[in-house]
């Protein structure tokens, strides 16, 4: 054969290869490269403005089968510009502009191997970031694997970056967070052991995501995933050496991170960056990365807020979630209506019908009712000698009246599902309880899962609980029932797809703030990190800060003045908003709960003035259902001018704005409800430099003349 012939045949008979293969995001701003190394091992690495971000990181799944993580050479690339926009059901924005170059690369392994492995890595590079994920078609074996883990790494560099952290638990997010370097990340995660469910998490030194990075640049750097469904959760574990964080998969209690049928596609792995802290806020890749909405007819799905026997529980008041304290000396019974009621119990007619006509007063959407149901007598123990009944009132709670009396009023009743981590039980009742709620005029449940989870022994964040969660808001759905859901896999932004997640916990909330407070920088931290993922059920409007009001032991004080819990409900934005107060603080206080009814919880635009994470946030939004603007400001513990800059409304307009501010000697620590109220006219060239007191912060209404 001519020598010239057998080169071409050989060549055309090689596997692809080339230099490594690079894209930019369409502002040019990121550049990416991807390539494998010698022994097959896939890589890549990531630019920002001409600068190293993440440097050359591993890629992988490590599996029992067969390796998806080494031997692998480039077989061909595609590439791809998309610039569209959707809008969602309801979110800071009415239009969102999903704008990307995508690259393709698909691997197979080396022609010399025994069985041929086949895997696509697809990488999206936003101008605010990337997205990428392992693609893992059918095989021509092995179809069924067991996932052991990944070598999925971001590689930050040597600079001694500042990290924004809480540790890698399997099972809570409820933490404030550590400001540190990494050399001092062993120590701050030391300081978290005895409240870590997880200790090898912490010895791994192994933090959760979204992580906030802030680099010597400085650019600002979060690190999450998306569209997590049929996966592990990802925590990261870091390096403090080579400054490199590694993904570690949050196994189940046999130490497997997850069983999947091929074809697959893993969540997205995000990382977002800028060098202005405003653009983290503002970013909206992590929903841009998940599928669009599944549900065809969103109408039913309305956005809200609500007052709730949830707070009076938390005061120091004695009241409890459970309706008798004779359970244990009657162990057989299940008829409550043997049992007398303790006194303490708040979840009975008289007291839900104050709720329902304080809501109905003051124009609040709905009551939520905790601890309605048969089964809290023994919640919190280990051995749960009660199961919870999602169809079974206690005797004190009249639904029927309750559901009729709220119609009238024009309020509706909120459902609670605590499951006490009871999840399988909890599917088992599943249909049954939409059921009932359905027939009693209920389209809207809170859902929690405290402690471990039983009977399968599951962490929160595994495989099992993220398919249960999926589970149960698919099953809400067709139910048409929106759900807010407590102790749940921490979002990924799947509130897209199914615009019925209107919100989660998943992260230290307002209910804290009885026992021992938040610092003011958590709710400055939390929107750079937790609210990347989805909207959260923080339960802001906290007006009686000082529980030793109540006098009956209660000595926690909470990290805030009255006017930055008005404040919150604009820098921490969520379609399902609580008033969290006892009816009678407000009422001690109706100027400023007038801001709390006049507040939207659905925005057509938001503009992020001033940021820095854990220090300050300004933003302002306008309403989507009408012409005005709302403007809310927060600051940590120090005192500081919010520079308001009015240039994002429209020109040539006079607006009048409502500013409800600190008072000159406020101060979260022994002046938190000191605030007045005072009017001013601006217009788009007005710059504000508004005094926020410690702790505090600024809300303001502001509509056209």
């Amino acid at each position: 054969m001519n020598k010239y012939l057998s080169l071409i045949l050989a060549l055309a008979a090689a596997p692809y290869s080339a230099a490594a293969e690079t894209i930019t995001s369409p502002s040019g701003n990121f550049r990416l490269e991807v390539d494998v190394d010698a022994e097959g091992v896939p890589y890549y690495s990531l630019d920002y403005k001409g600068k190293s971000l993440v440097g050359k990181s591993l890629l992988g799944i490590v599996v029992d089968e067969q390796g998806f993580d080494k031997g692998f050479v480039i077989t061909g690339t595609d590439t791809c510009t998309v610039d569209r926009t959707w809008e969602p059901v309801w979110g800071e924005y009415a239009t969102v502009r999903d704008h990307f170059r995508e690259l393709a690369v698909h691997l197979a392994n080396k022609p010399d191997s025994k069985q041929r492995r086949e895997m696509t890595l697809r990488f999206r590079l936003f101008d605010d970031g990337l997205g990428f994920r392992y693609e893992l078609p059918r095989q021509d074996h092995a179809n069924y694997l067991t996932v052991r883990g990944e070598n999925t790494q971001f590689a930050l560099g040597p600079d001694d970056s500042t990290l924004f952290c809480i540790p890698g638990d399997y099972d809570t997010d409820e933490y404030l967070f550590s400001e540190t370097g990494f050399d001092g990340l062993a120590e701050a995660m030391a300081s978290y052991r005895g409240h870590h469910t997880e200790s090898q998490a912490v010895e791994k030194l192994s933090v959760q995501t979204p992580l906030l990075v802030k680099t010597d640049a400085p650019v600002y750097v979060n690190i999450h995933e998306a569209a997590l469904d049929g996966y592990p959760a990802m925590l990261l574990d870091a390096e403090p050496e080579t400054r490199t964080l590694s993904a570690h998969l949050v196994p189940d209690r046999l130490g497997v991170c997850g069983y999947i049928q091929l074809p697959f596609n893993t969540p997205w792995r995000t990382v977002i960056a800028s060098d202005d802290a405003r653009d983290i806020l503002a970013s909206q890749l992590v929903l841009n990365l998940n599928e669009p909405c599944k549900i065809e007819d969103t109408s039913w799905i309305k956005p809200m807020k609500f007052v709730g026997v949830w707070w009076e529980m938390f005061t120091g008041r004695q009241k409890t979630w459970a309706y008798s304290d004779d359970y244990r000396a009657k162990p057989g019974v299940t008829d409550y209506s043997e049992l007398p009621s303790n006194g303490r119990h708040p979840a009975n007619t008289a007291n839900v019908m104050k709720y329902i006509d304080f809501a109905a007063k003051h124009g609040i959407d709905g009551v939520l009712v905790e601890g309605w149901n048969e089964g809290w007598e023994d919640w919190a123990s280990f051995k749960k000698n009660r199961q919870f009944l999602f169809d079974k009132p206690y005797p004190d709670f009249d639904i029927d009246s309750l559901t009729s009396y709220a119609a009238s009023r024009g309020v509706k009743l909120i459902m609670h599902h605590e499951t006490a981590a009871n999840a399988m039980d909890y599917e088992r009742q599943l249909d049954r309880a939409f059921t009932y709620m359905k027939d009693k005029g209920y389209d809207a449940v809170k859902t929690g899962y405290v402690g471990a989870i039983i009977p399968r022994s599951e962490h929160h964040t595994s495989q099992w609980m993220v398919d249960h969660a999926r589970h149960v808001i698919e099953r809400a759905a067709d139910y048409r029932i929106m759900i807010d859901s407590h102790e749940a896999p921490r979002p990924t932004g799947l509130c897209r797809t199914f615009p019925n997640w209107l919100a989660q916990e998943s992260a230290r909330g307002g209910e804290f703030e009885s026992m021992g407070g938040n610092p003011p920088s958590h709710t400055c931290i939390l929107p750079f990190t937790r609210l990347k993922g989805g909207p959260m059920d923080y339960t802001p409007g906290l007006f009686q800060t000082d529980l030793s009001y109540y006098g009956e032991g209660k000595t926690d004080k909470a990290g805030t003045t009255l006017v930055r819990q008005l404040a919150l409900y604009l820098t921490m934005p969520s379609p399902l908003q609580m008033a969290c107060d006892l009816p009678e603080n407000y009422e001690r206080f109706p100027d400023a709960f007038r801001f709390i009814e006049d507040v939207p919880v659905d925005w057509s635009e938001s503009h992020y003035l001033e940021a820095e994470p854990a220090r300050y946030i300004t933003v302002a939004r306008r309403d989507k259902a009408s012409e005005d603007w709302y403007v809310g400001a927060i600051t940590d513990e120090n005192a500081r001018k919010a520079l308001i800059d009015f240039s994002f409304l429209p020109a040539g307009k006079k607006y009048t704005a409502t500013i409800y501010e600190d008072a000159p000697d406020a101060d979260y620590r022994t002046n938190p409800q000191a605030y007045r109220i005072r009017t001013a006219t601006v217009d788009s060239r007005t710059k504000l430099q508004q005094p926020l007191a410690p702790g505090g912060g600024v809300a303001i209404k502001i509509q056209g003349k």
